[in-house]
């Protein structure tokens, strides 16, 4: 079993001048920790409008500054929106093909619909249809990426000609695919088309184990690949802060994590929010927070081996730690990270080598016969495109122009355009 960061970069009020700034620059000093300590993937959200919970909003760029701070660690979108009017296909395969070449070929391509209405009603996205605009871009913009050119496509959600998308990416035919998932059926859907699940759930071992088997069942039976290649893992998520005294990491880490669900449940069911006014902290810091599953590693070192091996027996592929939630302290996550690499992981990552073989001998046949029913790419159109459409045509010696004012001269046209800005049109 493997380990992953994750960077939903929660930031409770009061805000200062700076907290923002602090916090990134923080999260890069987190990084390169969760490294040393033998964390393997780091993944960075996308939310917009998610005020306190999430200022993870431009995760590509984050993710890039990521790279250039690691060496080995896997650069994970966790995820990408994929709804044309969040991110258009091709924009995501072109900032993902970049992603994957600045960090080395270590990107792996989370995906996901959105779901809290704050943000779809702000990008105007139709919440009945979100499903089908996600499975079509996703299917799409892995073409893209593998294509030379890409053939083009009219669909219900977004229409593009034939072109070559640039640049490719250093995985072939693309970085692994994954899926948000949230509940069973989305579960089982990414067992369905090959994809991986990231189920940002916190769970004990016992369900975790009824959700592992189901995903492997559904995989080894129905799988039909959404993109060109299939990626057979499930990843769960784990709230983490550790210390040599319990109490220490209750006092530190428990109420961080209790927050972090709570205004999950806020933008996505209970919550009445308004935009720049409504205080969350304040809020959550009047109510009885619930008891959870999936802090177990909020405790001593011990606590959190107990707790990460009874996912790793019920056949979880990666746990996904909660580093940072509100109101944690950075020289605390520090303390933890580091903690976790001299006292916790290593025994995980020994493991997971000869595991890994055996998941690999034993899907073989399954991911042979997953491949073969990869959706079909078609021939490519290969008009010519005119890179300047004719806005004029010779009739003996003189220059018509055609459906522009006839008075300028064509010459002057062409002039202005290479001469007064050329292809930005200045």
């Amino acid at each position: 079993m493997q380990f992953g960061m994750f960077f939903e970069l929660q930031l409770p009020r009061p805000w200062a001048d700076g907290d923002e700034h602090r916090l990134v620059q923080n999260a890069l000093e987190w990084v390169e920790l969760g490294e040393e300590a033998g964390i393997a993937y780091a993944w960075a959200q996308e939310h917009h409008f998610l005020e306190e919970y999430s200022h993870s909003t431009a995760p590509e760029v984050f993710l890039s500054a990521l790279s250039q701070h690691t060496s080995k660690m896997r650069i994970g979108h966790g995820i990408t929106l994929m709804p044309p009017a969040y991110n258009h296909p091709a924009r995501v395969a072109e900032r993902i093909a970049m992603l994957d070449l600045v960090s080395g070929g270590r990107v792996e391509w989370g995906t996901g619909e959105s779901t809290s209405r704050i943000e779809l009603e702000g990008f105007g996205v139709n919440y009945i249809e979100k499903r089908s605009m996600w499975a079509e871009c996703v299917r799409e913009a892995a073409k893209m990426m593998c294509t030379e050119p890409y053939p083009g496509y009219a669909g219900k959600h977004f229409s593009m000609p034939s072109r070559n998308i640039v640049p490719k990416p250093v995985q072939s035919p693309h970085p692994p695919l994954w899926v948000a998932c949230t509940n069973r059926d989305t579960l089982k859907l990414a067992a369905r088309l090959g994809m991986g699940a990231l189920t940002f759930s916190f769970m004990d071992a016992g369900e975790a184990k009824y959700w592992v088997n189901e995903y492997y069942e559904t995989f080894a039976r129905e799988c039909r690949p959404i993109g060109q290649a299939v990626n057979p893992n499930i990843a769960m998520l784990s709230g983490v802060m550790i210390n040599e005294d319990e109490q220490v990491a209750l006092d530190r880490g428990l109420l961080g994590q209790q927050f972090f669900k709570w205004a999950l449940a806020h933008y996505y069911r209970h919550g009445e929010h308004v935009p720049g006014r409504t205080n969350l902290w304040e809020e959550f810091q009047k109510i009885e927070p619930e008891p959870m599953a999936g802090v177990g590693a909020v405790g001593t070192p011990e606590q959190a081996i107990e707790h990460f091996k009874g996912l790793e027996e019920a056949g979880v592929d990666q746990v996904i730690l909660l580093q940072q939630a509100a109101g944690y302290q950075h020289e605390h996550i520090c303390d933890s990270l580091r903690l976790l690499g001299k006292k916790v992981l290593g025994e995980f990552n020994e493991r997971h080598v000869e595991r890994q073989a055996q998941k690999e001998r034993d899907l073989a046949p399954h991911i042979e016969a997953a491949l073969a029913r990869r959706p079909a790419i078609d021939e490519p159109d290969l008009t010519p495109v005119t890179s300047y459409p004719q806005q004029w045509k010779k009739d003996g010696a003189t220059d018509q122009q055609v459906g522009i004012n006839r008075s300028v001269d064509a010459s002057a046209l062409w002039r202005l355009h290479v001469g007064g800005g050329g292809s930005n049109g200045r």
